[in-house]
């Protein structure tokens, strides 16, 4: 049950991240993006292989991959001026 309750947390943390703050800068979500590539193509070293460990990289990686990818979904928020 406990890597389900990580990977839900670790889609509503991005998810809810770009409903309050919107999308930033196009280069931040694109970062996000290699950063959680890196992340999936490090090998692990055999006496990191545990539960928790791949607990903690797999939800870092998901929170990075569903913000850098979302970014582009959801629009870029701005200021609007208001018209007199």
């Amino acid at each position: 049950m406990l890597p389900v309750l990580v990977y839900v947390a670790a889609v509503a943390l991005p998810a809810y991240a770009l409903y309050r703050f919107h999308s930033q800068a196009w280069y931040w979500h694109v970062l996000a993006i290699a950063a959680a590539l890196v992340i999936g193509l490090i090998p692990i070293p055999p006496e990191f292989q545990r539960r928790g460990f791949d607990l903690l990289f797999g939800f870092g990686l998901v929170v990075l991959l569903f913000w850098g990818i979302g970014g582009f979904i959801v629009p870029q928020g701005g200021h609007r001026e208001k018209h007199a």
